[in-house]
């Protein structure tokens, strides 16, 4: 596999995980009770960056690759403890992907568009469509037909911390699919489309609608290799809003919150809840679903899994 050049600057030396004073878990489902442990608690890996985004496992180095999307980098954070940056400066990338060929993949709201990263450097791949700019892509997943799945909503230019303000210049927020050979595709409008992945089976999109205003909540979208169903609503949140999210072996949706992660299983149904201080941006696991890594404002956190 291509080797991802990273700038390698430490950010923090190898230290302990280290105990957060919040409420366990709640488990409201005895199945997820064989996932998440009675033991099972909150651990702090890391509590300097800005926005904390974006959370992907990294096989080539065995390492968790996340973005500080406000500070502007693209870090990595290794088994002793280490953070190192991948990018130091990177465009306000918030979502990450790795694709099969090892190669890493990127929502930028500075350029408005999806990078991929290999042994090469770093080259954008899209930041327009039918001519005009993307508003600021957001979060993204690679299928396994190598597509780019990603979603596109407005913060990035809304909030001028995350990215650089402007007008959109287009009149909706989508969900797109760009491929090598075929190029980008506009799949479906939502209101302010956010987290997305696909079941295991990859049948069934699910994407985080999240404008506060209306119904934040998981949309779930059929697929069938050509077209994407009409979207139902698939989960809801009961604080905040559903923002990045992650399916795991079994089809359940690991969902972020306001007030922690949400766990449902594959019809939706609430299974429990992982309580954190503060708001979660997104989470994901490592190789063998050991481990659950969470984002949120300044923290990178762990759950150790059964």
């Amino acid at each position: 596999m291509p080797q991802i050049p990273i700038d390698g600057r430490v950010l923090q030396p190898p230290r302990e995980p280290r105990s957060v004073d919040v409420a366990p878990p709640r488990v409201w489902d005895e199945r997820l009770s064989a996932v998440l442990p009675a033991s099972a608690r909150l651990l702090s890996l890391y509590d300097d960056a800005t926005w904390a985004e974006g959370p992907v496992w990294w096989p080539a180095e065995n390492a968790l690759v996340f973005s500080d999307v406000i500070g502007r980098r693209t870090l990595a954070r290794y088994d002793d403890g280490r953070i190192v940056t991948v990018r130091d400066r990177s465009d306000f990338a918030n979502g990450n992907a790795m694709d099969a060929a090892g190669r890493l993949v990127q929502a930028e709201h500075g350029r408005r568009g999806v990078s991929r990263t290999d042994e090469n450097g770093t080259r954008l791949l899209v930041d327009a469509f039918e001519g005009k700019p993307l508003n600021s892509p957001n979060d993204l997943v690679v299928a396994s037909d190598g597509a780019i799945w990603f979603t596109d909503p407005t913060y990035g230019i809304s909030d001028p911390r995350e990215g650089y303000p402007a007008e959109p210049a287009l009149s909706h927020q989508s969900v797109y699919r760009w491929h090598d050979d075929t190029g980008l595709a506009r799949m479906i409008d939502l209101d302010q489309p956010n987290g997305l992945a696909f079941s295991r089976d990859e049948r069934t999109l699910y994407v985080a609608e999240s404008n506060a205003t209306a119904l934040p909540r998981v949309v779930a979208c059929s697929w069938d290799g050509e077209t994407l169903g009409t979207p139902r609503t698939f989960a809801t949140v009961d604080a905040g809003i559903p923002d990045g999210f992650v399916v795991d072996s079994r089809d359940w949706l690991w969902i972020s919150s306001q007030a922690g992660v949400v766990i449902v299983d594959e019809h939706g149904q609430r299974l429990g809840v992982i309580p954190t201080p503060h708001v979660v941006s997104n989470c994901t696991f490592d190789a063998d679903e050991k481990r659950l890594f969470i984002t949120g404002d300044s923290d990178l956190w762990m759950v150790e899994l059964a």
